[in-house]
C-alpha cells in the first residue's frame, strides 16, 4: 500500500449495503469555480473551442495559497520559503504565479528549470531536487545559482568539478531518515563523508539538509526537521554557513467533507463499483488541517519554531499539490451512454472524449474519489454513473464508482471533475491512441464578474 493513500483503506469487500449507488462525495468548491459553472456560455464555448477534453487552471488561486504558507510563516515569525513542486502541474501559468507571488520553484530536470526561468523565476529561486542528478541539470543549476538537493557522494564528486570557486554551487545535503525504505537520501555516515567532501572543495557550499518523507504526517515533519537543526549546527562547527533545513512537500489537501469521507469509509464495497471493482486504498480526500494549516501545527510541534529562529535556520518547503489546491478542474465531454445492471438494478455507463490518464490516481492503483458535476445543469432523477474512457482498453475507467449524478447524462453534456490540478492533469497523460494531449485554458478575472481566457503557454 502507497503511503500517501493509506488514510482511507476499505475492509475487503466491504461492508453489505443494498443500493449499488455510491455514496455522494461532493468536493469542496471554490467561488470562481461557482462563477464557471453559474455562467450559462462559457464551459460550452470552451468546449466547442477545444474540441475535446481540457483542463481549466486559475492562477489566482495558486497566488491566495502561496499568501497562505507565507502568512503561516509570518505568524510563526520564521524565516521561510516556498518551492513549488513544479511536477505537481506543468502549467505555465503556475509557475508565472510563482515568480509573481514570492515563491521558488522545485525542478528536477533541465525542461522543468528552463522553463521556470521562462515565467520569470530567478535561478537562485530554484530548487533542484531528484537523484542522480544528470551533469547537464548539475552544471545549469551551478550557473544559475540554484539550491541543490544532493543525493548522494557520487552526485556530489561530480557537482564539485563541474561548480568553480568564483562560483560555488549551493548544495543542501539529502539525509535518509532512520528507518526508512526510500530510496533517496544518504546514511549518517554517508552525510560525514559529504561533510569532508564539502569542506575539501571550494566549488561547493554546504547550505543545509533536506529530507524526503512519503504521507502526510506533521509530527514526522516536525522531529525530523528538529534533527536537521541539529545538523546544521555540527556543520557549523566544521565551518560551513548551514542555514537551510527543507522538510519537502506533504502538505495535504482537503477534497471533501468529513462526513462524506466518513460515510464513504464506513459503507463502501464492490457493489458501487462498476464490474465489482476494488481498491486497497485511497488518498485522504478529507483532511482536517490541510496546505498551510499543516505547516503551522508543524511549526508549533514541540516549539521548531522557536529552534527554527533561536538557531537562525531558515525553513524550506516543497509543496505541490498544497499550491494547487482548487485551482483547477478537468472537463469531458459525453459522447456515449448505456444502461447497465448490478443485482437488479439498472445504472448507467457513460463514454467520454478523454482517457482515464488525466486522472493519474490509476498510478497508485486507486480512483479519483470527488464526484464529478454534471454540466449543464437541469432537474433529474439521481443516476447511478460509471464513467468509462473512449479508448480500447475495457480497464481505462475514470470512475469505476457509481457516482450519484444528479441527472441520466446525454451525449454532449460535459463532465467537470473538480479539483484536479495537483497531480490529476499531467502525471499519467499520455497521447494514447494518437490522442492529443487535453490542451489548459487559464482562467483570468475581467470587469463585471466576467472571465477572460486563453491557452496556457
Amino acid at each position: 500500500m502507497n503511503l500517501e493513500h493509506a488514510s482511507i483503506a476499505m475492509e475487503p469487500g466491504g461492508q453489505a449495503h443494498d443500493a449499488i449507488g455510491a455514496a455522494p462525495m461532493p468536493a469542496h468548491l471554490d467561488p470562481w469555480e461557482r462563477r464557471l459553472l453559474a455562467d450559462p456560455d462559457l464551459l460550452g464555448d470552451l468546449a466547442f473551442a477545444m474540441g475535446g477534453p481540457f483542463h481549466v487552471m486559475y492562477p489566482a488561486r495558486v497566488a491566495h495559497n502561496i499568501r497562505a504558507f507565507h502568512a503561516a510563516f509570518a505568524h510563526a515569525g520564521v524565516h521561510g520559503t516556498i518551492y513549488y513542486g513544479k511536477k505537481a502541474n506543468k502549467a505555465a501559468c503556475v509557475a508565472r504565479a510563482c515568480a509573481e507571488h514570492g515563491a521558488g520553484v522545485d525542478v528536477a530536470s533541465v525542461g522543468e528549470l528552463t522553463a521556470a526561468l521562462a515565467q520569470g523565476v530567478r535561478g537562485d529561486e530554484l530548487m533542484v531536487t531528484g537523484p542522480a542528478k544528470a551533469d547537464d541539470l548539475l552544471w545549469l543549476a551551478a550557473r544559475h545559482g540554484s539550491l541543490l538537493a544532493v543525493d548522494d557522494l557520487g552526485e556530489l564528486d561530480r557537482l564539485a568539478a563541474l561548480a568553480s570557486p568564483g562560483a560555488p554551487a549551493r548544495v543542501l545535503l539529502r539525509v535518509l531518515p532512520a528507518a526508512s525504505a526510500s530510496r533517496f537520501g544518504m546514511t549518517s555516515g554517508e552525510i560525514e563523508d559529504a561533510l569532508a567532501v564539502c569542506g575539501g572543495h571550494d566549488s561547493l557550499r554546504l547550505e543545509g539538509f533536506s529530507f524526503h518523507l512519503s504521507g502526510y504526517d506533521a509530527v514526522a515533519r516536525a522531529e525530523l526537521a528538529g534533527a536537521l537543526i541539529a545538523r546544521c549546527l555540527h556543520a557549523r562547527t566544521l565551518g560551513h554557513p548551514a542555514t537551510t533545513v527543507s522538510i519537502g512537500g506533504g502538505f495535504g489537501v482537503d477534497y471533501v467533507a468529513a462526513e462524506a469521507a466518513t460515510k464513504f469509509t464506513a459503507e463502501v464495497g464492490r457493489q458501487w463499483f462498476h464490474s465489482g471493482k476494488s481498491f486497497d486504498s485511497y488518498y485522504p480526500y478529507h483532511f482536517p488541517a490541510p496546505g498551510a494549516a499543516m505547516l503551522a501545527q508543524i511549526l508549533e510541534y514541540e516549539d521548531l519554531a522557536r529552534r527554527l529562529r533561536d538557531n537562525a535556520v531558515r525553513l524550506a518547503i516543497e509543496p505541490g499539490r498544497a499550491l494547487l489546491a482548487h485551482a483547477g478542474c478537468t472537463v469531458f465531454r459525453v459522447q456515449g451512454s448505456k444502461t447497465r445492471h448490478a443485482h437488479g438494478k439498472p445504472y448507467r455507463l457513460l463514454t467520454v472524449d478523454g482517457t482515464s490518464l488525466s486522472l493519474s490516481e490509476q498510478w497508485f492503483d486507486s480512483e479519483y474519489l470527488p464526484d464529478p458535476l454534471l454540466w449543464p445543469t437541469r432537474p433529474g432523477e439521481v443516476t447511478p454513473t460509471s464513467v468509462g474512457a473512449a479508448t480500447c482498453l475495457d480497464s481505462d475507467m475514470l470512475s469505476w464508482r457509481r457516482v450519484p449524478l444528479p441527472r441520466p447524462a446525454e451525449v454532449g453534456d460535459l463532465l467537470i471533475y473538480p479539483n484536479t490540478a495537483g497531480y490529476q492533469m499531467d502525471s499519467n497523460e499520455s497521447p494514447f491512441h494518437e490522442l492529443p494531449l487535453p490542451p489548459k485554458v487559464v482562467l483570468h478575472d475581467a470587469p463585471g464578474d466576467r472571465f477572460r481566457w486563453t491557452r496556457d503557454s
